[in-house]
């Protein structure tokens, strides 16, 4: 039997998860600068299974416009390339044969502003997670008090903190919205 407390807990801790995960996919944004995690979101064929491209070779940032992909198993360079070509990132590997390297080109306006676009839907679908969690512990809230466990002035209470919580986690979406767009943009 959960309480109003523990709701609000788990409440929390699912929207910081949700601001921790937009982090980290705004990471994965291109800027004008190589970043590892760049490649964070790519998934190649990797004998049928679908894998982190993280999982199948070392990412080096040797210079700062560069990236190298070094695989595990030279087998799968094939593979690893077509991933990235058909990724959203808009770059043109090139390999030797047991290297890709992975030049990252000066971005030019109308790709800036494509990746805006890019950084903005990522963070509206963070904030639509947050409010989901919100609509998810209202409800809960007010099963607790049609069982009669809990009575109107802490489904208030609740309601209040939980409201409190989304706008602040909002906030934080917002907040690393305008860096992510400022960092991009950046020329």
């Amino acid at each position: 039997m959960a309480t109003v407390d523990e709701l609000i807990a788990t409440a929390r801790d699912k929207m910081d998860k949700s601001v921790e995960h937009a982090r980290s996919e705004f990471g994965t944004v291109r800027t004008g600068r190589a970043s590892a995690s760049l490649l964070d979101r790519i998934e190649v064929d990797y004998y049928g299974t679908p894998t982190p491209l993280r999982q199948l070779a070392t990412i080096n940032v040797p210079e700062p416009r560069m990236l190298t992909i070094q695989p595990f198993d030279p087998s799968s360079i094939k593979s690893i390339e077509k991933a990235i070509q058909e990724s959203d990132l808009g770059l043109t590997p090139s390999n030797d044969g047991k290297l890709i390297r992975l030049p990252i080109p000066q971005l030019t306006e109308e790709r800036r502003k494509e990746l805006v676009k890019v950084v903005r839907n990522l963070a509206e679908e963070h904030r639509v997670a947050v409010r989901d969690i919100r609509r998810d512990t209202m409800r809960h809230l007010k099963d607790l008090v049609d069982k009669g466990d809990v009575g109107a002035d802490e489904e208030h209470r609740g309601e209040v903190k939980v409201q409190e919580l989304t706008d602040e986690h909002t906030r934080q979406i917002d907040e690393l919205l305008k860096h992510k767009e400022a960092e991009v943009m950046e020329v």
